[in-house]
């Protein structure tokens, strides 16, 4: 699945598309995706340019260019974040501040900074540590676990549901929610029941932390002063629903790539072990490669980039992760390597809507490696299993089998 440009597809690519710039790829199922998601999809838009068109799901852009998205995702008078679905939908979900451009969006992340800054957060590390330990003490005498079940997607959402104030006996209920919202990207029916659902989860926490405030995150987002006022509840609602998707998906999937890669270096793995003040650049290097969030904007003011021409009401779509690994920026950009000198990507996005959780995700990748190689310093992928993954705008391992020899 090359260029297209031979086919005729009058309905699906706009007459100001140049031939050229038209790619087929479709984000929700592209055939030449595996389990090494991020470098193979780098590697199957290889031959399309930095921003093409593709004619799948409705028709839309896609940029892949370290510098492209730099121009999109800090171009809010011409890209906007009001809309996030691809194909687009009536009554998309509605995020705060994610749904929010500048400058509207910044007494909402003034709100949040107090408790995802890097303060808080290192006044949390002795408390992700101690959650890090115990999950890894469930499997770690056991010689093998799937990764992503028996860590991944405990470890980083028990953190989250800590700090929200929720209930952690409802774990697994919740993150099954969450990731049925991610598969249900491109089914509109699907996405309205499962976000009503999880309104009404964060509906009976808002009342819950009304009634009985303990200083976390629900309670402190009922009280913060925004601008000289309290938050309304839809307010409430629309910013605890990105976080809640967020918290229950995407530093774990993270984890997940980055476990499935180091699972292939032993000799890194050794190094790390040694050496565990190397870790911090394992956890950097690992974001880099290994991001999960492609980012939508909707067309919103006509604008050209190069022969890239813009038009309003159609969709984009930055992939990040492609950007992370752009050969203009990165030399041996798809190599996991410790060593390299640390410069900016594009995994937490840029500009108005980098991720407010950036530096929680990163601490918790540091902590569980720090924790993990204490216990378990050599492991490896289970041969022959399959390793299942999900794509779309935000990707995910959905299990690991790995094997270590047990300490006696």
């Amino acid at each position: 699945m090359n260029s297209i440009a031979s086919i005729d597809l009058p309905h699906v690519v706009p007459d100001h598309v140049p031939p050229h710039l038209v790619y087929e790829f479709d984000i929700y199922g592209d055939k030449r995706i595996n389990q090494d998601v991020q470098g193979s999809y780098v590697e199957a838009m290889k031959a399309a340019p930095d921003i093409f068109w593709t004619p799948l799901n409705g028709g839309h852009w896609m940029v892949k260019g370290f510098d492209a998205i730099q121009s999109v995702v800090t171009d809010p008078e011409h890209f906007s974040v009001r809309e996030m679905q691809i194909p687009r939908v009536e009554n998309p979900p509605f995020f705060i501040p994610l749904s929010l451009d500048p400058p509207e969006n910044l007494p909402f992340r003034r709100a949040m900074t107090p408790m995802f800054g890097p303060v808080a957060i290192k006044a949390m590390e002795p408390h992700i540590r101690e959650w890090a330990a115990k999950i890894i003490d469930t499997v770690a005498d056991k010689g093998a676990c799937d990764f992503q079940a028996d860590v991944a997607k405990l470890f980083p959402v028990s953190v989250f549901m800590e700090l929200m104030g929720m209930d952690l006996s409802r774990l697994q209920e919740f993150r099954h929610l969450a990731e049925e919202f991610f598969d249900s990207q491109n089914d509109a029916e699907a996405l309205a029941r499962l976000s009503a659902q999880i309104l009404g989860i964060l509906k009976e926490l808002i009342e819950e932390k009304r009634s009985n405030p303990d200083g976390k995150l629900m309670s402190h987002f009922i009280t913060v002063d925004l601008d000289g006022r309290t938050m309304t509840d839809d307010e409430i609602l629309a910013m605890s629903f990105v976080l809640f998707l967020g918290g229950m998906d995407t530093v774990t999937n993270v984890t997940g790539f980055a476990y499935q890669q180091l699972a292939q270096m032993p000799e890194l793995q050794a190094r790390l072990a040694a050496d565990p003040s190397q870790i911090p650049a394992f956890a950097d290097e690992a974001v880099r490669l290994f991001g999960v969030v492609n980012t939508p904007r909707l067309v919103v003011k006509d604008i050209d980039i190069g022969e890239a021409w813009f038009r309003e009401g159609e969709m984009v779509l930055c992939i990040l992760c492609a950007g992370s690994r752009d050969p203009s920026k990165f030399d041996a950009p798809n190599l996991l390597d410790i060593d390299r000198k640390r410069v900016a990507h594009l995994t937490f996005s840029s500009g108005p809507h980098l991720c407010i959780g950036h530096v929680l995700g990163r601490a918790e990748i540091r902590i569980l490696t720090e924790e993990w190689l204490k216990r378990v310093p050599s492991f490896n992928a289970v041969a022959g299993e399959r390793h299942a993954f999900r794509i779309g705008t935000v990707m995910a391992l959905e299990n690991l089998p790995i094997e270590w020899k047990v300490k006696t």
